[in-house]
C-alpha cells in the first residue's frame, strides 16, 4: 500500500467520524425539552413548510441532475476519452452528496429552533449550547459527506478527472439550492416586515402575520439547507483545483495533500467546537470568534508537523496553506466591524436612520463598498504571497499550485466555520417561535442577544466563503488552462499562460463577457425576490382586508397561502440563473474558443468576487442597524428612525441573502463548467 493510498483512507476515517458526531449531536439535540403544546405546533409549521419546499426543489433538481448527467455521459462518450459513463455517475454522487448536507442541516434546525427558544427561558448558555450544537450538526454532516465522497471517488478511481465530476454535481445543485432558498427567504420577510412592522405596525414574528410562517421557512431552506450546500460546493472545489493541478505536476502526492488537509481540519473542528462555550451575561458573538480562532490554530499545527513529516512535499507550502488560513481569518474579522453593532459603520447607519430611508440606504451603500477594499486586499497578500514563497516565475508550477492549496487551507476548517454559520437561522428560528408561542419577554430578550450574533456569524462566514472562492476559482482557471493544454498535446497544438495576453480580442471580448454575468446574475434574483414579494404583499393585505378578526388576534390567518407563493415563486425563478452559470460558458468556448473562455473566467472571477462582496457585507449592515435600533436606541421600535432602518433592511435582505451568497458559487460553477468540457472546447478549436 503506497503512503498516498494510507492518506485517502485516513481522509475517509476522519469524514466518517465527522459524519457520526454529527448524528450524534442530531440526536442530543433531539432530546432536548421542545416546550408547551403551543410551541410545538408552531415549530411544527415551520418543520412542515420546510420539508414541502425542499421536497419540491430536490424533485425539481433530480430532473436537472438526469439531464446535465446525459449530457456529460454522451459528450465524454463521442470524444474518445471513453470515460462518459463514469463521469455521469461521479456527477450524480456529487449531486447526491450536496443534497444529503444540506437537508441533514435543515432536519437539524427545525428541531434546534424551538429547544433553542424553551432554554431560552432558563438560561443563555444552555440556549446558545442547544443551537450552536444544532449547527454543529450542519458543519460535520458537510465536511464529513464532503471527504468521504471525494476520498471515495478517487480511491475507486486514481483520477482526479472523476472529482471533477463529483464537484460540478455539487456546485450545479448548491447554485440552484442557495438562489432558490436565497429567493424564498427574502420573498417572504420583505414581505411580512412591509406589511407587519412598516402598514400595520405589529411585531416581528407576530402569529397575526400571514407570511411570518413563511419567513421562519425560509430561514431553514436558505441559510441552512442552501448555504450548507453553497459550503460543501466550496469546500470541495478548492480541494478538487489543487488536485488537478497536482495532475499537471504529474505529482501523485500533490494530487492527494488537498484531501489530507480536509482530514486535519476536521479534526481541528472536532476540537474547536468542542471548546465553544458561554456564560451567563458572556457574548456569543466573541465565543463564535474564539472557537474560530482555535480551530485554525489547531489545523494550522497539524498541518506543519504533517507536512514536515512527508518529504515528498516541498515545506514551502506550509507558509501558502498558513497564509489562506490566516487571511481566511482575517477577512472574517473585518466582515465584523462592518456588519456588528459593536462597531461604527452599523451604529451610525443606525443614527442616521433618522433622517429617513433615503440615508439609511445611501449610508449601507457606501460602507458596503467600502467593506470591499479589506477583503480584497487580503485576497490579493493570499494570492501573490502563495506564489512568491514557492519560488514565482522561476517555479511556476508549484507556485501556482500553492494559491490552490492556500484556498484549502482557507476551508479545510468549514466544520467550525459552518457550524458557526447555521447557528445563525436556529436563533432567529428561535426568536420567532418565542414570540409567535406567547413566551415570556425576558426569553425573547434571551432570543435577540442570541440573533444578533447569528447575524454577525452569518455575515463573517459569507466574507470567508466569498474570500475562499476567489482563490479557489484562480487557482480552477489555472487549472483550466492546463486541462486545455493536456487536451491538444497529443495532436500537435499547445495552450500555456504565454498564449494569454489581455491584447488579444478573444480574451478582450470574454472578459467583458464574462464580467457581465454576475451583475445581470444578481439583478435576475433580486428580481425574483421583488415580484413574489409583491405578490406576497397583496396576499397578506386581502387576508387582513377579508378577514379583520385577524389582526384582533381572533382568528388564525392561512399561512399556507404564503408559503405555497415562496415556494412556487422561488422554484420558477431558478430556470435563467441556472442557464447563466452553465451555458454561458459553453456558448463563450464554443464561439470565442479557449481563449474567450479564459478571457470569460476572468472577467467573472472579478466582479463576481467585488458584488459578492459588497452586497453580502451592506445586507448584514443594514439588518443589525435595524436591531440596533430596536434595543432602544434612536427611538426604538416603533420610531421613525426604526420605520427607515426597517427599509434599509428590507433593501439589504435580497442582497445579503440572495444575490451575494449566491455569486461565489455561481463563479465556482463557471469555472467548473469551463474545466469539465475544456478538453471538449480544445479539440473543436485545436490551434
Amino acid at each position: 500500500m503506497s503512503n498516498t493510498t494510507g492518506w485517502l483512507i485516513f481522509g475517509l476515517a476522519c469524514g466518517i467520524v465527522s459524519l457520526a458526531v454529527g448524528l450524534w449531536l442530531f440526536f442530543w439535540v433531539k432530546k432536548q425539552d421542545d416546550g408547551t403544546d403551543r410551541s410545538r405546533e408552531v415549530a411544527g409549521w415551520i418543520h412542515a413548510g420546510a420539508r414541502e419546499y425542499l421536497k419540491k426543489l430536490y424533485t425539481a433538481l433530480v430532473i436537472v441532475a438526469v439531464i446535465m448527467a446525459v449530457i456529460l455521459a454522451v459528450v465524454y462518450t463521442i470524444d474518445g476519452s471513453g470515460r462518459g459513463i463514469q463521469t455521469a455517475i461521479c456527477y450524480l454522487i456529487g449531486s447526491v452528496c450536496s443534497a444529503l448536507a444540506g437537508y441533514l442541516g435543515m432536519e437539524v434546525a427545525v428541531q434546534a429552533n424551538v429547544r433553542s427558544a424553551v432554554a431560552s427561558g432558563i438560561s443563555l448558555p444552555k440556549a446558545f449550547n442547544i443551537a450552536f450544537r444544532g449547527g454543529a450538526v450542519m458543519g460535520f454532516a458537510v465536511v464529513g459527506v464532503a471527504t468521504i465522497g471525494m476520498c471515495s471517488v478517487y480511491l475507486l478511481t486514481n483520477n482526479p478527472q472523476f472529482v471533477l465530476a463529483f464537484s460540478l454535481g455539487a456546485s450545479s445543485l448548491a447554485l440552484l439550492a442557495k438562489a432558490g432558498g436565497g429567493i424564498y427567504t427574502k420573498t417572504a420577510d420583505i414581505a411580512a416586515d412591509l406589511v407587519g412592522k412598516v402598514e400595520v405596525g405589529i411585531p416581528e414574528d407576530d402569529p397575526r402575520n400571514p407570511a411570518v410562517v413563511a419567513d421562519n421557512v425560509g430561514d431553514n431552506v436558505g441559510d441552512v439547507a442552501g448555504m450548507g450546500a453553497d459550503i460543501f460546493d466550496s469546500y470541495v472545489a478548492s480541494a478538487v483545483a489543487a488536485m488537478l493541478l497536482g495532475a499537471s505536476m504529474g505529482k501523485v502526492h500533490y494530487i492527494v495533500l488537498p484531501l489530507l488537509l480536509c482530514a486535519l481540519g476536521i479534526i481541528a473542528s472536532l476540537i474547536g467546537v468542542y471548546l465553544v462555550k458561554v456564560g451567563e451575561g458572556g457574548k456569543p458573538g466573541k465565543s463564535l470568534n474564539m472557537g474560530t480562532f482555535i480551530t485554525c490554530g489547531a489545523f494550522a499545527v497539524f498541518m506543519a508537523i504533517v507536512i514536515f513529516l512527508i518529504p515528498e512535499i516541498d515545506n514551502r507550502l506550509i507558509w501558502a496553506i498558513l497564509v489562506g488560513t490566516s487571511v481566511g481569518v482575517i477577512i472574517g474579522q473585518t466582515t465584523e466591524f462592518f456588519t456588528s453593532d459593536e462597531f461604527s459603520p452599523v451604529k451610525k447607519t443606525a443614527e442616521y436612520s433618522g433622517s429617513g430611508a433615503a440615508i439609511t440606504i445611501i449610508s449601507g451603500f457606501s460602507y458596503g463598498l467600502i467593506s470591499i477594499v479589506p477583503s480584497i486586499v487580503g485576497i490579493v497578500i493570499a494570492m501573490v504571497i502563495s506564489f512568491f514563497v514557492c519560488g514565482g516565475q522561476s517555479n511556476f508550477d508549484l507556485s501556482i499550485y500553492a494559491v490552490g492549496i492556500s484556498a484549502v487551507g482557507m476551508l479545510s476548517v468549514s466544520g467550525m466555520i459552518v457550524s458557526a454559520d447555521a447557528y445563525g437561522p436556529i436563533v432567529d428560528n428561535a426568536r420567532g417561535i418565542a414570540e409567535m408561542s406567547g413566551m415570556d419577554q425576558e426569553v425573547i430578550d434571551r432570543a435577540d442577544v442570541l440573533d444578533s450574533a447569528g447575524n454577525t456569524a452569518k455575515a463573517i462566514t459569507k466574507g470567508f466563503a466569498v474570500a475562499a472562492a476567489a482563490l479557489t476559482v484562480l487557482a480552477l482557471f489555472a487549472a483550466f488552462v492546463s486541462e486545455v493544454n493536456m487536451a491538444v498535446k497529443p495532436l500537435g497544438g499547445s495552450f500555456s499562460a504565454a498564449d494569454i495576453s489581455i491584447l488579444d480580442p478573444l480574451i478582450l471580448a470574454g472578459i467583458f463577457l464574462g464580467a457581465m454575468c454576475p451583475p445581470l446574475f444578481s439583478a435576475l434574483t433580486m428580481l425574483s425576490v421583488t415580484k413574489n414579494a409583491f405578490k406576497m404583499i397583496e396576499e397578506i393585505r386581502s387576508q387582513f382586508r377579508a378577514e379583520p378578526g385577524i389582526l384582533k388576534g381572533t382568528v388564525l390567518p392561512n399561512y399556507n397561502r404564503c408559503i405555497a407563493l415562496a415556494s412556487s415563486g422561488a422554484l420558477k425563478s431558478l430556470i435563467l440563473p441556472a442557464a447563466i452559470a452553465i451555458i454561458m460558458p459553453l456558448l463563450v468556448g464554443g464561439l470565442l474558443g479557449p481563449k474567450g473562455l479564459t478571457g470569460f473566467l476572468a472577467g467573472a472571477i472579478i466582479t463576481g468576487v467585488i458584488f459578492a462582496l459588497f452586497m453580502s457585507n451592506a445586507g448584514g449592515l443594514w439588518d443589525n442597524s435595524k436591531k440596533y435600533v430596536e434595543t432602544g436606541m434612536f427611538g426604538g421600535k416603533g420610531s421613525e428612525a426604526h420605520k427607515a432602518a426597517v427599509i434599509g433592511d428590507t433593501v439589504g435582505d435580497p442582497f445579503k441573502d440572495t444575490a451575494g451568497p449566491s455569486l461565489n458559487t455561481l463563479i465556482t460553477v463557471m469555472s467548473l463548467v469551463a474545466s469539465t468540457f475544456a478538453p471538449v472546447i480544445a479539440k473543436l478549436h485545436l490551434f
